[in-house]
């Protein structure tokens, strides 16, 4: 599995397997669908519930404090979740791994 943390974040080394674990887990728990309409956009579905807007608005206002070269868009409705994620071209594999972390953890192919 490819690793999605590049060497311009930030977050220091010690906090960076946290960090994955919390996207790990969030997959996990409530993905429900990616597409990958461009080379360096992805879109994550997830599903909704009590406190994940929040939880998932939480983690990727944190990410974009370390890793400037993300961007970060959110719809949500109480059933769901959606998540774009862009990046510029120079950081495409990271994007890459991060859809590929994001279908493993969810234990399925969901593009």
């Amino acid at each position: 599995m490819t690793t999605w943390v590049p060497a311009s974040c930030t977050l220091p080394t010690l906090e960076q397997p946290l960090r994955v674990a919390e996207f790990d887990a969030l997959f996990a728990e409530r993905l429900s669908g990616t597409a990958r309409p461009d080379r360096l956009r992805l879109e994550v579905t997830l599903t909704g519930g009590e406190g994940v807007e929040d939880r998932v608005r939480d983690l990727v206002a944190r990410e974009s404090g370390c890793c400037s070269f993300f961007t970060f868009a959110l719809a949500a409705d109480p059933e769901w979740i959606r998540l774009v994620i862009e990046v510029d071209a120079a950081h495409e594999a990271v994007l890459d791994a991060l859809q590929e972390r994001a279908t493993t953890a969810a234990g399925r192919d969901l593009s």
